[in-house]
């Protein structure tokens, strides 16, 4: 097939898409795919349209490209004229059998992106617009998943310039909380807090990265994460960072956490979480693939805590380590990931 994995952006995430990207372009060379790697924001100028899609490619020498332009990202924002879409973007996606969709963040996985895709009926991976934009929304995340009848951490959603920085017990809340941005990945713009002075300047921080922010109870407990492939949960892995909790650092840095899969857990405790991975993944519209991520006390109550619907295909990220205990190798799973949302299309 002839494949286009789209990566980087102008997300927070910018690298790690990259990196996601460039292992999937790979992966999916070995199996056999012409598949080329390309920024969805900076594209290529001067692509050979005869032969967009060469037997002989080097990824890495594409992903040094990409990475090169980073730099240029203020720049080219400044610029009121400039689209999202970089130079021949979309005329290479519409050659495509399908993209692979390697973007996280804003814009990759809020639905922009898929819904100007559907538009021009291009063929993706992962989840229309419609399930990634209720995913990326944490604060319309939650009120799903709690209609759906999967538990979640109780919480507030607070506006820049509305309620603003309502004290907690003006919200009829107690330290220690949870401060986080709606629409955020990676855990940036996560806060752990407790005390008025750290709750100020995590509304602070996380105002200044956007205008809705989630103030919630902080669950203490072990932390897990469902990847759900088809409607159907992955074995569960248990993720323990060494120090601190699941944050950017800790995800994206070898050796930081101790993920065990499939996870410790009792039968009972086991069936009911997948079985919320599974509700969650359904109510949110989720398509093809998705990861739910949980918190679970020591008494045993289970909380959905987000969802995910584009991955990180890292060499730290979780699915593939969920894929891997069922023996399905990391190409193998990038190129199910192709076959499974191929299927809406038919």
């Amino acid at each position: 097939m002839k494949i286009v994995v789209l990566c980087g952006g102008v997300s927070t995430e910018r690298e790690i898409s990259i990196v996601s990207g460039t292992l999937v372009c790979g992966a999916l060379r070995s199996k056999g795919h012409n598949a080329i790697l390309l920024d969805v924001f900076f594209g290529e100028e001067n692509p050979n349209l005869m032969d967009a899609f060469p037997d002989d490619y080097d990824v890495d020498a594409a992903a040094e490209k990409i990475r090169s332009m980073s730099p240029l990202i203020p720049g080219a924002l400044a610029n009121r004229n400039r689209t999202f879409f970089g130079a021949n973007v979309v005329t290479l996606c519409k050659m495509a059998d399908i993209v692979f969709l390697a973007l996280h963040g804003e814009d990759g996985e809020n639905g922009r992106v898929q819904a100007a895709f559907d538009l021009r009926r291009i063929r993706y991976t992962g989840s229309g617009y419609l399930g990634s934009a209720l995913s990326m929304d944490k604060g319309i995340t939650k009120v799903i998943l709690s209609a759906a009848g999967v538990p979640t951490p109780e919480g507030v959603i607070l506006n820049n310039g509305g309620e603003g920085f309502a004290e907690p017990r003006d919200l009829g809340m107690e330290f220690p909380l949870v401060v986080k941005v709606c629409c955020g990945g990676s855990s940036v713009g996560v806060y752990m807090v407790r005390s008025e002075e750290e709750y100020e300047r995590a509304l602070e921080s996380a105002f200044k990265l956007e205008d809705t922010v989630i103030v919630e109870h902080y669950i203490a407990g072990r932390e897990f994460s469902v990847g759900v492939i088809e409607g159907e949960a992955l074995p569960i892995i248990e993720i323990a960072p060494i120090e601190g909790f699941y944050d950017y650092r800790n995800k994206y840095t070898a050796g930081a956490t101790i993920e065990t899969c499939p996870a410790e857990l009792s039968g009972e405790e086991t069936r009911r979480m997948k079985k919320y991975a599974e509700m969650g993944y359904r109510a949110l519209r989720i398509e093809g693939y998705g990861r739910l991520d949980f918190i679970m006390t020591k008494d045993g109550d289970i909380y959905c805590l987000e969802a995910n619907t584009l991955p990180g295909m890292t060499p730290t990220s979780l699915m593939p380590q969920e894929a891997a205990s069922l023996g399905v190798d990391y190409a193998t799973l990038c190129e199910k990931l192709v076959q499974v949302s191929m299927k809406k299309y038919k």
